[in-house]
């Protein structure tokens, strides 16, 4: 027998993994995007100058989903992908950029610091870019599901330096809290 395992065996293994990482990823990615206060609600954000190309609020909602959908996907067939070389690097890598993506949101709503944002999403890029470029050469169909995530960074990474650069004193910027009159 020259195989450990049957194509039906590997496939199962491969959504048993898909089943336990996409949903996870996709859990992170809404925790920190909610505990941060993250979108179009955040009142901060709101009194912030946003440049001409920032897509409207509900579009993020969309967007990151399916992009938290397919990097877990590609996640999954790397972690699926036994006994390949560099099998560790990737997951390394994969694991390093997940969290400084799940970092961005509070950095940049939650602590209103746009600049480091800026810089943070710079760094995520080029971790994802590597994390991609690794996952090629373990499985071409990881690192084509990365694609989309590498395209919405590079457009997030613009969006981040616009309203840095409209919005110089971001940082210090001061919202009051919404006032509502007692009982109503």
């Amino acid at each position: 027998m020259s195989q450990l395992a049957s194509p039906g065996q590997l496939r199962m293994s491969l959504i048993r993994w898909a089943l336990f990482v996409i949903p996870t990823i996709m859990f992170l990615g809404f925790l920190s995007g909610t505990m941060s206060g993250s979108g179009e609600n955040n009142r901060w954000f709101q009194e912030l100058i946003r440049p001409e190309a920032q897509p409207p609020g509900w579009a993020f909602g969309v967007v990151w989903p399916i992009l938290y959908f397919m990097t877990g996907l590609a996640f999954a067939i790397i972690l699926n992908a036994r006994g390949a070389p560099q099998r560790g690097l990737a997951i390394g890598l994969f694991l390093t950029q997940l969290l400084l993506n799940l970092f961005w949101s509070p950095l940049f709503f939650g602590q209103h610091q746009v600049t480091n944002a800026f810089y943070l999403i710079i760094l995520i890029f080029l971790t994802a870019l590597g994390t991609t470029l690794v996952f090629g050469r373990i499985r071409k169909a990881a690192a084509w599901l990365m694609v989309p995530y590498l395209a919405w960074l590079s457009f997030a990474t613009i969006l981040n330096y616009q309203i840095d650069q409209l919005n110089p004193d971001a940082e210090r910027l001061y919202v009051p809290a919404a006032s509502e009159p007692i009982g109503g």
